[in-house]
């Protein structure tokens, strides 16, 4: 019944000491809060994400195996340009051009302290819902699994990279006539499904976090581009 709080590292983009989530930002977030379809990308905590030196942040994928669903939501904010693979295909090393820039100059004292003179590594958090049944430990092999996918788009996992992972389950157990609960669970030879199903929603939900940032301009003028849709397609058309 506690909550758990994951973060990722946003000040390349943003002023992080400002505070600038207010009471009202929160109880906003709440109310507006629905059932549809989620929002992509540079929304709600990915606004200041940045993955593979292009416009990142949420992103969503879901997989349905037999009669369960698994689902994944990550916060992407990691990866360096020429680790970037879509599919297999090297993506980052053909599209090299359209790194972090400044929308701007800045005169030499402040280009000292932009953050493009200090760059770091961001992080990752991957949620993995699904409704199979299943006890804590096979949850913790599920969560594990999420690094597949991960790997899948080239990341590495830098040193300064806080990966984060959690999944849970949905079901709920049965009551008797006494009131006991019932518990029930796949075994874990029956759990391959759900491991491919989590390493490929979790490698689709970072590549829709990718494809949904759009160019944004952060703080010190910083600007940080949106992968051009158009050439990544051309890439992945002549692969095949």
């Amino acid at each position: 019944m506690l909550p758990v709080v994951a973060e990722t590292w946003d000040g390349f983009l943003s002023n992080i000491k400002a505070h600038a989530v207010t009471e009202g930002h929160v109880f906003s977030a709440l109310d507006s809060a629905n059932a549809g379809p989620p929002l992509e990308g540079g929304v709600g905590g990915g606004t200041g994400m940045v993955c593979f030196e292009f416009k990142c942040g949420i992103g969503t994928s879901s997989r349905v195996i037999e009669n369960y669903t698994v689902g994944v939501l990550v916060q992407a904010n990691f990866g360096d340009r020429d680790e970037l693979l879509v599919r297999g295909v090297p993506v980052g090393e053909q599209i090299s051009d359209l790194l972090p820039d400044l929308e701007q100059p800045l005169n030499e004292s402040l280009a000292e302290h932009s953050p493009l003179a200090r760059k770091k590594d961001g992080s990752i958090i991957v949620i993995v819902a699904t409704d199979a049944p299943l006890l804590p430990s096979q949850l913790n092999r599920i969560a594990k699994r999420a690094t597949v996918g991960l790997a899948r788009t080239g990341s590495i996992a830098h040193n300064s990279s806080g990966d984060l992972f959690l999944a849970y389950s949905t079901a709920v157990p049965r009551t008797d006539a006494e009131g006991n609960e019932l518990w029930s669970a796949i075994p874990n030879s029956a759990m391959d499904p759900l491991f491919r199903a989590t390493a490929d929603a979790t490698e689709e939900a970072i590549l829709n976090a990718l494809v949904a940032g759009r160019t944004t301009i952060g703080k010190d003028y910083v600007r940080v581009h949106g992968i051009p849709h158009e050439r990544l397609l051309s890439l992945l058309k002549d692969r095949k």
